[in-house]
């Protein structure tokens, strides 16, 4: 079993959800967790974790963190020595986000709420970044918040991005197509 696997065992998708929705919990698909926001289909989550490839002790950020659900399941991958800062724009997804990792007993996340611009670059660089809400375009300031060699993956219109910082000024990019997620809101 693979370190995605394990973290899917051990955090639970129903500490992360409305309890009314709780009868949904094993169904393969977005759930609504108030606010016009969703929390993603499992089995498009674990791609994205596929695709990001995080190892022990990344600093994640975590953009788009909803109910907690994709920040637990970073921290439990970043294991102990890792970091994960989650950034959320409604600030009660914030609250409920760092009650729901707290519940779980999750403690290598820190909440944030969003600012103006996307992501968090004060506390930049970082190892990989996780969007979970599609953007209309592909933006510059979070691939600059990565670290060389970082990745990024982002859903942007229908498709979701991995992106590899490879220089300064320099990335490369692979599109995986036909997907459905939420606006990003700045």
């Amino acid at each position: 079993m693979n370190t995605i696997e394990r973290a899917f065992q051990q955090v639970d998708r129903l500490d992360f959800i409305p309890r009314d929705m709780s009868y949904l919990v094993a169904v393969d698909s977005p759930l609504p967790i108030g606010f016009g926001q969703t929390i993603s289909q499992p089995s498009t989550v674990k791609m994205m974790l596929e695709w990001l490839d995080v190892q022990p002790g990344d600093k994640i950020l975590d953009v788009g963190s909803g109910s907690g659900w994709s920040s637990a399941l970073l921290a439990h991958i970043a294991g102990l020595k890792g970091e994960v800062l989650a950034v959320e724009r409604i600030p009660a997804l914030v609250l409920l986000g760092r009650k729901n990792c707290q519940k779980a007993g999750i403690s290598n996340v820190e909440f944030y709420h969003a600012g103006n611009d996307y992501g968090l670059s004060e506390h930049a660089p970082y190892d990989r970044i996780l969007v979970s809400a599609a953007a209309d375009h592909l933006p510059e300031t979070l691939i600059n918040q990565l670290k060389i060699n970082g990745k990024l993956v982002i859903p942007v219109k229908h498709d979701i991005l991995e992106i590899v910082r490879t220089e300064a000024n320099g990335y490369t990019s692979q599109s995986h197509h036909g997907f459905v997620f939420v606006p990003l809101i700045k």
